[in-house]
This record gives structure tokens, C-alpha cells and sequence, in this order.
């Protein structure tokens, strides 16, 4: 009584087989055929959950089935991301990650329950926001050249403000120090609005920040902009360099939002959601609506975004090593 459905599942397994595809290709062939989710490893509100809103909207719309934001913060990105890394790997399941998920985790804890290089099938970078090293004006400096200058005239007199212990700032100012070959002091805030309060307010001279939070102060004559983190100027900030031009190539920390799946997601739901994700970046409101954010839209390859994360997470470990960063 059991043969004849076996049969059945064989023959047409045969059917497949005879027509140069596999089963689990025939099934791929159809995907998405129920709605997505993507996991957001940071809360309601912030510049990721943002973007991915942004994103998902319109990703959805290309795809023929919603796309869902799942928020799940917490250890820094960590709970997340760990959380997508033992996802089914079937295309019901992405990711954002981050410049602090897939840079800076990976390097400041020691015990992180997923590996940002091996647990995790890249899709595209989506966007990226360049960050800024800026002055109080009170500090007797007008270019970077003459910023080390007194930095180094006065080894650890100076103090950077940091988001936290382990922040993107965090790691942009240690990368600083060793590319300038300066001594400053660290003082980490509870996120980037104190931290850039005390900037303003002259109690910490330096800030290393993303640039949009930083513009209006700078543009206010507030805050002395000495360099940006960007592959060119930015157009709000012409007449300030890169530190690249700067002879500080090294220090190209920049916040940076991609899209990921749980690895060994099959190639041909990978190259689906690359091309999509892509059209969608490509679109003039989903262009507006993260320029309004200050982030450039990127839509890279997979191949490309996986370097990248490679290469970040060598260099903040590189700057943790150094800087002797190493959180629980």
C-alpha cells in the first residue's frame, strides 16, 4: 500500500532529473512564495531600523511578498545577529549587519556566539554614512597638520568623546591615535548625544562622530570638521579633506548597513535578492529618503561585501590588539 506514493515521488523525482534540475532547484524556482523577515539586531528607532525600513518596504514590493521587520536588540547587535546565524539558510530569514555586527564585535568580544566571516551569506552592502573628526574651536588648531602637531606636544592632554567602550567612534579614535601616532585620551559616554554635548560644550575636545549628527554644529561654526572617513569628499563638507588626502588612509571608518542571509543560502535566491535589493536602491525615493539620512546608497556584489567585512573585522581587531579592547 506504500509503494505507489514512493513510486510516485520517484518518478518524479526522474522527471526532474531528466529535465537537467534538482528538487531543491525546482522549489527555488518559485521563491519567495510566503513572507520574509528581516531581522533588525537593534531597536525600534534607530538609524539600522531605519534604513531597513526604508529598504524592506520596497524589497517586498520586487519580490512579490512583504517583507517584515523583526527588531531583536541587544549586546550590541550581538543577540540579533546570533540569532540569524542559526536561521534556516532558505531565504525567509535576512539580516542587516552592521560596521558594529561584522567590524567591531568580532574583535572586542572575546566570547561572541556567531562568526561574522564564516556564519553568514552576504548580499550587498545597502548604505554606508561617513563618519567625521571634528574640534572644539577652542582647541589652537586649524588643520590636521597642525592638530597632531599639539597632539603631540601634548601627549594625552587631549580628550576624544566615544559613544561607549567599544563603539564605532570608540575604535575610530584608537585607529587615529595609531595611524597619527598621537596620544589622546579616551572618555566614553553612554551613546553619541553626550559625547557630542561635552564636544560642544568644550569638556572634551575631539569627537569622532557619523556626519549627520555632527553637520549642523559644523555648518554652525560649533565644530571645527579637520577630515572625513569617505572614499571622496562629502558635498555638504566640500572644503573638508579625507584622511586618506590626509596621508591617514588607515582611518576609513565609516557606519554601513548590508543586507545578509544565514550561510549557505543557495546561489540562486542570493543573485534574486542581490538584484533586487539593488533595483530598489537604484529607485529616486529610496535615493531621498537615505540621503535624508546622510547615507549614501552602495548596492554592491556579494563578493565585494564579503571583503569587506573581512577586512574590517582584521583591522578593528588589529586596533583592539593594540588598544588592549576587550569587552564581556
Amino acid at each position: 500500500m506504500q509503494r505507489r506514493p514512493l513510486l510516485k515521488i520517484l518518478a518524479a523525482a526522474t522527471a526532474f532529473a531528466a529535465a537537467g534540475l534538482t528538487l531543491p532547484a525546482f522549489a527555488q524556482g518559485t521563491y519567495p512564495t510566503k513572507p520574509i523577515t528581516l531581522v533588525v539586531p537593534f531597536p525600534a528607532g534607530g538609524t539600522t531600523d531605519i534604513v531597513a525600513r526604508i529598504v524592506a518596504d520596497k524589497l517586498g514590493q520586487q519580490l512579490g511578498q512583504a517583507v517584515v521587520v523583526d527588531n531583536r536588540g541587544g549586546a550590541g547587535g550581538s543577540i540579533g545577529t546570533g540569532y540569524l546565524a542559526k536561521a534556516t539558510p532558505d531565504g525567509y530569514t535576512l539580516g542587516i549587519a552592521t560596521a558594529s555586527t561584522h567590524g567591531i564585535n568580532p574583535a572586542v568580544y572575546p566570547r561572541l556566539s556567531y562568526d561574522a566571516t564564516k556564519d553568514f551569506t552576504t548580499i550587498t552592502n545597502l548604505a554606508s554614512v561617513p563618519n567625521v573628526m571634528s574640534i572644539h574651536p577652542g582647541v589652537k588648531a586649524t588643520d590636521m597638520k597642525s592638530f597632531i602637531a599639539l597632539a603631540k606636544s601634548e601627549p594625552n592632554k587631549l580628550a576624544y568623546g566615544s559613544a561607549g567602550n567599544g563603539s564605532v567612534s570608540h575604535m575610530m579614535g584608537e585607529l587615529f591615535k595609531m595611524s597619527s601616532k598621537t596620544e589622546l585620551l579616551h572618555v566614553p559616554y553612554k551613546g553619541v548625544g553626550p559625547a557630542l554635548n561635552d564636544a560642544l560644550a568644550g569638556q572634551v575636545q575631539i569627537l569622532f562622530d557619523n556626519l549627520p549628527s555632527s553637520l549642523p554644529f559644523i555648518e554652525g561654526g560649533k565644530l571645527r570638521a579637520l577630515a572625513v572617513a569617505a572614499p571622496k569628499r562629502v558635498a555638504a563638507l566640500p572644503n573638508v579633506p579625507t584622511f586618506a588626502e590626509l596621508g591617514l588612509p588607515e582611518v576609513n571608518d565609516a557606519a554601513w548597513f548590508g543586507l545578509i542571509a544565514p550561510a549557505k543560502l543557495p546561489a540562486d535566491i542570493q543573485a534574486k535578492l542581490n538584484a533586487a535589493a539593488i533595483k530598489v536602491l537604484a529607485m529616486p525615493e529610496v535615493k531621498a529618503k537615505l540621503e535624508k539620512l546622510g547615507a549614501t546608497p552602495v548596492g554592491d556584489t556579494p563578493q565585494h561585501f564579503a571583503q569587506q567585512i573581512s577586512a574590517e573585522v582584521a583591522k578593528n581587531k588589529k586596533v583592539a590588539a593594540a588598544a588592549k579592547i576587550s569587552l564581556d
